[in-house]
């Protein structure tokens, strides 16, 4: 079955940098979409990125727009999400998630079927 394991997160200062990994296993990585997604305390779980299969298009939130870099290694079944200058607004649980079907891709939580257990991000100010 289709598996994601998220690593990475910890305790940052604001204005610094965190890089997360997910990696996937169980079926062909490089055939489907990845996204990240976050929930914060008391929020609903919101789109933070995404990045297609087959030419690694990229979209963004608005909050994390030329702040966040989202990219994949194909070859290591794995997506990351790098995140420079970090807000405490940024704290969060951060899960990556991957579509059902090759085709998926998207900003919303219902494009994605397959999710991670999620990794804690606290920016401390």
């Amino acid at each position: 079955q289709v598996q994601l394991k998220e690593s990475g997160g910890g305790l940052v200062q604001a204005g610094g940098s965190l890089r997360l990994s997910c990696a996937a296993s169980g079926r062909t990585f490089s055939d489907y979409a990845m996204g990240w997604f976050r929930q914060a305390p008391g929020k609903e779980r919101e789109f933070v990125a995404a990045i297609s299969q087959t030419y690694g298009n990229t979209v963004y939130s608005d909050s994390v727009k030329g702040r966040f870099t989202i990219s994949r290694d194909n070859a290591k079944n794995t997506v990351y999400l790098q995140m420079n200058s970090l807000k405490p607004d940024d704290t969060a649980v951060y899960y990556c998630a991957s579509p059902l079907y090759r085709w998926g891709w998207g900003t919303a939580e219902t494009d994605y079927a397959y999710w991670g257990q999620g990794t804690q991000v606290t920016v401390s100010s």
